[in-house]
């Protein structure tokens, strides 16, 4: 096998990286039970009393929020939206507004600075991070513990999407490794899962390449393509086993590990069929304009919802810390310098004003969702559970208490939105734990820093 150091070998471990699975197909009534028969995990299923696929997803925005202006006031269901949340109002009887979740494992405790990159990797693990730039150590974190229990249900285990850079490695903050900064999935303690920001990959891993009508005849051509490159990556790995020392056989166990991963994600493909091509055009690359880039990855999860691709999503919409201006809506400063606001009140106006447009642009994906009609009769909103939310609450201090937390969809009828509930400071690992009930995984004892289940939601 050749040197994983060398230019060929980070080459092809790129390769394998991307390869995966990436048909789709719809998700249609007359194939849910015979798809079921033959994708279940331990008798779990991501699916709900009437037997449509239960959607999870989490989007995370930046650099907290302006506390006076996001929490409603009143309480249950008699409650009033703040500014920040105002544009949810068509949603009210479809979204759970959570207060009190805390993430204390973002503290600073002994770790000093650092407060974004621990509200980015600690959101949905809820571990505490290793301070490093290179010997990074978070979680398995709450999709993928879904995507191992579901993943086969479907072409994708989980889908990771981002509308931000992608930085695996150097110091991003405070002596934290820029992974932790740049990722929200972790399918090991060491191995972030690293979103995708071009729209058109992402269309293209779920449907192909091409024109409308040629793109089945391209997936099935690469998919051969990967077999071809899987059975030379493996033999060529083998031939290795009998030179190398323990450490290095433990490297090359995870590589057989992922190669492992990458062959049974195309046998499932196969097993479910040729894919759905869309008649729409292929996004044609990530947008120069924020504002489109963002609501074209909001249109790919739907998409991949709605084509049952994956049952599992996350969006970085940006990372903890981002700077970006916008000019759009007349704000030429850095968000992140903003957020550090010293309570001047002209520098809380203008970071409640980017809390809005966040706002704005997710309940746009709300609406969608909310359009789209599921194979029971029911919206696809209304059989999903879609987290909204950050992992800092103010940044001007970077505190890691009552983080904004929005939780939209009916989990199929599992719960009752239309409240503002507040949770009294409980790990916002409690939240994922009564997630993962309503999704019917069994035997989850306990998720980070959970303390049990939140019996409210």
């Amino acid at each position: 096998m050749s040197n994983t150091n060398s230019p060929r070998g980070s080459s092809r471990r790129n390769f394998l990286r991307g390869v995966g699975v990436c048909m789709a197909l719809p998700a249609l009534e007359s194939l849910q039970s015979a798809t079921a028969a033959g994708a279940n995990t331990a008798g779990q299923m991501a699916t709900t009393a009437t037997g449509a696929p239960l959607r999870t997803a989490f989007v995370y925005f930046p650099n907290g929020a302006i506390p006076g202006a996001w929490w409603p006031t009143g309480t249950g269901s008699d409650f009033v939206l703040g500014k920040t949340l105002a544009p949810l109002e068509g949603m009210r009887e479809k979204i759970q507004i959570v207060r009190g979740l805390d993430h204390h494992t973002a503290d600073p405790g002994p770790d000093g600075g650092g407060d974004h990159a621990r509200a980015n990797s600690c959101f949905l693990t809820g571990v505490r991070l290793k301070k490093s730039a290179s010997d990074i150590h978070a979680g398995v974190s709450f999709d993928q513990v879904l995507a191992k229990h579901f993943g086969d249900q479907t072409r994708f285990p989980s889908l990771e999407l981002s509308c931000d850079f992608v930085r695996k490695s150097g110091v991003c903050d405070s002596g934290y490794s820029c992974a932790y900064v740049y990722n929200l999935a972790w399918s090991t303690a060491t191995t972030p899962v690293t979103p995708e920001p071009n729209p058109r990959l992402v269309f293209e891993r779920m449907f192909g390449a091409g024109a409308h009508g040629e793109r089945t005849a391209n997936l099935l051509r690469r998919q051969a393509e990967q077999r071809s490159v899987l059975d030379f990556v493996m033999n060529d790995a083998k031939r290795m086993q009998g030179r190398i020392g323990s450490a290095d056989a433990r490297k090359l166990d995870q590589y057989f590990t992922g190669v492992r991963d990458i062959e049974t994600r195309i046998a499932n493909s196969e097993k479910l069929g040729h894919p759905v091509d869309p008649d729409m055009d292929t996004p044609a690359g990530i947008p120069a304009n924020y504002g489109e880039h963002v609501q074209i990855m909001f249109d790919m999860m739907a998409l991949a919802f709605q084509t049952d691709s994956t049952r599992v999503s996350t969006l970085l919409l940006a990372h903890d810390g981002d700077n970006r201006s916008f000019a759009d809506i007349g704000i030429a400063e850095g968000h992140h310098d903003l957020s550090h606001h010293r309570n001047r009140p002209a520098w809380i106006a203008k970071v409640a004003s980017i809390d809005l447009w966040y706002a704005q642009q997710f309940n746009k994906f709300l609406e969608k969702l909310d359009s789209i009609k599921d194979i029971d009769g029911n919206s696809v909103l209304h059989n999903s559970m879609i987290v909204y939310g950050g992992g800092n609450a103010d940044g001007n201090r970077h505190t890691h208490t009552d983080l904004p937390i929005v939780l939209a969809g009916s989990a199929g009828g599992a719960m009752q939105p239309g409240r503002y509930i507040d949770m009294k400071h409980k790990p916002a690992t409690n939240l994922f734990l009564t997630m993962a009930d309503r999704l019917g995984v069994k035997g989850l004892t306990g998720f980070g820093d959970s303390t049990g289940r939140l019996s409210e939601i």
